[in-house]
């Protein structure tokens, strides 16, 4: 059986962990490998709906692994929440392992976060104040403390001791604010060590003897391509990458193993937070998918900035991160629309361009080239066969086909599990 990555390929939340938790079923492992809790993935099965923000999608099948990998950064206190919350659902959670070199989200680092993101006043990143951006880069400067560090209280404290003196310093002389407690830091995360012992495992050894037995693993992925820090719209972008090959890095598999890169599309575009979307409806248009998708952030509940999709940025999409198929999510929401509108190029002064640019100056000044299609005006939540689909709801999947250079094999008319039309296969 593959290893097949499952990416998010435009903004974020174009509904990755539906597509993660149908193909869960058959799976014998699935691994988060990158971002922290400021990604959420919405799933809606026998056991209600949930907002998973760590905890892998494929969570809800009970001989499913599931491993929050290395890649990622780790709040203790919200995975522990969202443990307790699954099992009071009934959910078990015996399968579920954390990589002992994830990096772990500290009370300086949400801290720091809404400090700096305050500080930036009118030009905010837009971050989710989770600490992720202060936790990555820590990462990087070897000042980061890992969840296998709980299990040694003694050497904790030590690491602890020495890397709070500074953050204090930071604090305090930078920003005025409070400095934390070290007596009070170090307590709270020996009890969340506690807890989380059970879980923590030397994962790489886990995965790889899962590849060798045949079983079939799904990398999952958080945030979108478009967030990449090299790739993305930088600096509006998040702080770890979301592309297929962190799904290596994020997890110790090598590279060569991966076979399928399923890219998640939303059959329009949504995004949170700063940042340019060439394609954005600031008009009735734009407010009306917004309310007949809901389109509120899972983690923030801000409103998502919604507009046509942007055939360019997917492109490039696709290349960055070698896709092989396509998931085509939330077809449904533009049943009503008379007509619909694809980006198949940029406008920049007089020049057409028909690449992402990396400059922000360059693509804020973007100008969307559209074509237009006819709309089906005609509900589709209710079919299962490709076939059935309304012809104008069939061209606008093959010009996308077209457009990206890839096929689409899983379509969603609808959050359900059954609401999905499977066109194709994947393996």
């Amino acid at each position: 059986m593959p290893v097949i990555a499952v990416i998010g390929a435009q903004w974020g939340d174009e509904g990755k962990g539906k597509v993660v938790d149908l193909l869960a079923e058959k799976a014998g492992v699935v691994v988060r490998f990158s971002g922290g809790d400021n990604a959420g993935h919405t799933i809606v099965n026998h056991y209600g709906e949930f907002g998973l923000h760590l905890v892998p999608s494929g969570i809800f099948y009970p001989g499913v692994t599931c491993i929050i990998g290395n890649g990622v950064a780790v709040n203790p206190a919200v995975l522990l929440g969202e443990i307790d919350h699954l099992r009071e659902k009934g959910v078990d959670t015996a399968n579920l392992f954390v990589s002992d070199r994830a990096h772990l989200i500290m009370p300086y680092h949400t801290l720091l976060d809404g400090l700096e993101e305050e500080r930036r006043g009118g030009k905010a990143i837009g971050t989710t104040r989770k600490g992720i951006g202060p936790a990555f880069a820590d990462k990087t400067a070897r000042l980061g403390i890992r969840v296998g560090d709980l299990l040694d209280k003694e050497s904790f404290l030590e690491r602890l001791r020495s890397i709070l003196e500074g953050k204090n310093a930071i604090l305090t002389k930078v920003y005025e604010a409070e400095p934390l407690s070290l007596d009070e830091v170090y307590r709270q995360y020996c009890s969340y060590g506690e807890r989380l012992a059970p879980m923590v495992r030397e994962t790489v050894a886990l995965l790889a003897e899962a590849v060798d037995s045949g079983k079939l693993v799904i990398l999952e992925g958080a945030q979108g391509a478009l967030l990449d820090p090299d790739f993305g719209t930088y600096p509006y972008t998040t702080s770890s990458s979301p592309l297929a090959g962190e799904g290596s890095l994020g997890t110790g598999l090598g590279p060569t193993r991966i076979d399928r890169v399923l890219g998640i599309f939303k059959a329009y575009c949504t995004r949170v937070g700063g940042g340019p979307m060439p394609t954005e409806l600031a008009d009735a248009t734009g407010d009306m998918i917004r309310e007949r998708a809901h389109e509120y952030g899972t983690t923030t509940g801000r409103p998502r900035r919604c507009g046509w999709f942007d055939g360019v940025a997917a492109r490039f999409s696709s290349r960055i991160n070698g896709l092989t198929n396509l998931a085509l999510t939330r077809l449904d929401v533009l049943d009503e629309l008379p007509s619909l509108k694809i980006c198949v190029g940029y406008k920049v002064g007089g020049e057409t361009i028909s690449h992402f640019p990396a400059s922000i100056a360059t693509l804020e000044r973007c100008q969307p080239i559209y074509e237009e299609l006819k709309g089906w005006q005609s509900p589709t939540s209710d079919i299962r066969d490709y076939e059935k689909l309304p012809a104008q709801a069939k061209q606008y999947v093959a010009r996308l086909e077209e457009i990206v250079s890839c096929p689409v094999s899983i379509i969603s008319v609808g959050a359900r599990r059954e609401q999905t039309i499977h066109k194709a296969p994947i393996l």
